[in-house]
């Protein structure tokens, strides 16, 4: 892992707060992770305080720490959208469509179709 990289930091609206990229959070988390690294010595090289290094660590591990992307082929899970004449009738008449993304659930009851399944991605791929 290539370790020679400068932080871009930014002074915030409130003054002398610096604000660090995804990027730079992530290599600094990423190498804090190898075996035998000090947390502190790692920061205090990078002009960071070990504290806000561990609360990004935190956030990494969360799934948190990630640059909104748009979803790739490989992000999704194949669905197929049967038929009324494919689905039993006791299952015709209700579904339920669930997407979880981190800690945030949408859950929409009711019969399925095709054309409320892709309003939904749509909205969500966005």
């Amino acid at each position: 892992m290539d370790t020679n990289f400068q932080p871009v930091a930014q002074r915030g609206p409130r003054g002398k707060y610096r604000q660090h990229s995804l990027e730079f959070k992530r290599a600094l988390v990423e190498m804090t992770l190898q075996p035998g690294v000090s947390v502190a010595r790692l920061a205090r090289e990078h002009g960071v305080n070990a504290n806000q290094v561990f609360t990004w660590r935190k956030l990494y591990e969360a799934g948190q720490l990630v640059a909104a992307a748009p979803a790739q082929s490989s992000d999704l899970l194949p669905v197929v959208v049967a038929t009324q004449e494919q689905v039993p009738e006791s299952e015709a008449a209700t579904g339920t469509i669930t997407l979880e993304i981190g800690r945030v659930r949408l859950r929409i009851e009711g019969q399925a179709n095709a054309a409320t399944l892709a309003q939904v991605l749509e909205r969500v791929l966005r």
